[in-house]
């Protein structure tokens, strides 16, 4: 048993659908969420910024004695893919169990990938999905305009901004015959009924978040970590910028209302 709490980071609140899937998957577990929304987004960034913030966040965390880190951000997941190597705990991003469940749930070999401009240009999801199966074929594309989107609430069923703007991202994808489909970034889950409208009821959409926490929870039981469960688990946020309507902006993500205030972290100390 270990009752020390999870660590979770993203560039933004994006990586709260993350958190939301660990909490379904693991309710006794306690989690540190830390959301660099003073330098959101990571994804136009270049590697040397993103892997000076992702050391940062990982720092911010370790100081909050974690015992297991996640980057819940696809871009840090694949264009500072091998940061947690230095850690002295676990740790994972998203980029390897989404590859992993698009592996093994396509069916004609056709995988499309949708993430940010920063994880396209990295190749990380082609080079992943190539090593797990050679004869897979990859459609990948940036979809810059999801995230702002999101974070702005344009996130309804009926929301025709939305709709359009994954109509222009999506239909080369559903017209190259792809049976999966990757979410490559944390925010995408918040839009997914739009994406699946657009790319129809045959595409089976990856979570990168849902998958992440299913290897979270499956790893620290492996290793013995995981917490006493006689008891609820406990959320606690951080974040770099102060948010205002926090709680509500964080209930969009998470599915549910939360009553606690977020902490401000001067994150250039670490």
């Amino acid at each position: 048993m270990d009752n020390r709490p999870i660590g979770v980071f993203d560039s933004g609140l994006g990586g709260l659908t993350a958190v939301k899937e660990l909490l379904h998957i693991m309710p006794h577990e306690n989690i540190i969420y830390f959301g660099d929304t003073g330098r959101v987004p990571y994804g136009s960034r270049s590697r040397e910024t993103i892997m000076k913030y992702a050391g940062q966040d990982m720092a911010f965390l370790e100081s909050k004695n974690v015992k297991m880190i996640i980057a819940a951000c696809g871009t840090v997941s694949s264009v500072a893919s091998g940061i947690g190597e230095k850690l002295t705990l676990p740790y994972t991003g998203v980029l390897k169990p989404a590859a992993a469940a698009a592996g093994k749930a396509t069916g004609n070999g056709k995988v499309g990938v949708i993430a940010t401009t920063a994880t396209i240009r990295s190749g990380s999801y082609r080079r992943e999905l190539a090593a797990i199966n050679p004869e897979i074929e990859v459609f990948d594309r940036d979809c810059p305009l999801f995230v702002p989107l999101v974070e702005n609430g344009w996130i309804a069923e009926d929301e025709q901004v939305t709709r359009l703007v994954a109509q222009r991202y999506l239909t080369p994808l559903r017209e190259a015959g792809i049976d999966t489909l990757i979410m490559g970034c944390t925010h995408y889950p918040i839009i997914r009924h739009i994406i699946s409208e657009v790319m129809g009821s045959g595409v089976t959409l990856i979570d990168s978040g849902r998958e992440t926490a299913a290897y979270c929870s499956a790893l620290l039981r492996k290793q013995g970590l995981l917490c006493d469960r006689s008891a609820d688990g406990d959320c606690s946020f951080y974040v770099s910028d102060r948010m205002e309507g926090f709680s509500q902006i964080a209930g969009i993500f998470l599915g549910k209302d939360i009553k606690r205030e977020v902490s401000h972290v001067d994150i250039d100390l670490y």
